[in-house]
């Protein structure tokens, strides 16, 4: 009998906690897709030119993780081929970094995706050089004037569900700006986590609006 009762007390905890970890499962990710096969368009004629500016180093990487990110930059034209522009002619520089220059992989707004650099070359945009830039995928959002905030989310999440299709990359690895401690390449400096991207975090940290995020990415799975 007490033999019994622990068993039955076992699976009610497995059941009760998605697995013996405590752990949530994970929704199961589909097999690999074309970008046109979740109504998703990247445009790839303004990448970084091999061995020039945030390419010139051409650092390799396996990715396992996807970060998504904000501009906080709200002028009119600010736009996903304004910033692929920028990384493409090398106009955003860094003093702070090893590279020199700021760099990500894809720049979405409500209605166009540019890809800069490669899926398996590294960028800096998250932690200096920390994980997050050795091994994630960078998505910058755009916030400008005009633009559909709402249209934007959902072409990033069809994105990121593209990218974890293609890279067998779990939904727990789909992580906020916000998930690294940034330490200043520069001067070692901590400079904490950062409030990005601002409009899906909860006080500095996700929360509901994060997870509503991520239940959009579900939808492409």
């Amino acid at each position: 009998m007490i033999k019994k009762t622990f068993l039955v007390s076992l699976c009610a905890l497995f059941l009760g906690c998605g697995g013996p970890s405590g752990v949530a499962p994970q929704p199961r990710i589909g097999k690999p897709v074309s970008p046109e096969e979740l109504n998703l368009s990247i445009n790839t004629s303004l990448m970084v030119p091999v061995g020039q500016f945030a390419r010139k180093r051409g650092d390799r990487m396996n990715p396992k993780y996807i970060t998504i990110h904000s501009t906080q930059n709200p002028h009119a034209s600010a736009n996903a081929r304004m910033h692929a522009t920028a990384l493409r002619f090398g106009r955003l520089k860094s003093r702070n970094n090893s590279l020199g220059y700021m760099s990500w992989h894809y720049s979405v707004d409500a209605t166009t995706t540019y890809q800069s650099l490669p899926d398996t070359e590294q960028g800096q945009h998250a932690d200096y050089d920390g994980q997050g830039n050795r091994s994630s995928i960078g998505i910058e959002m755009c916030e400008n004037k005009g633009n559909s905030l709402e249209a934007t989310m959902e072409q990033t999440a069809r994105l990121s569900a593209y990218l974890m299709r293609k890279y067998r990359i779990p939904l727990s690895n789909i992580v906020p700006h916000q998930h690294w401690r940034r330490i200043r390449y520069s001067d070692n400096k901590d400079l904490g986590h950062k409030n990005c991207p601002h409009f899906l975090m909860t006080d500095g940290k996700p929360g509901p609006k994060w997870e509503a995020f991520k239940n959009r990415i579900k939808k492409y799975l």
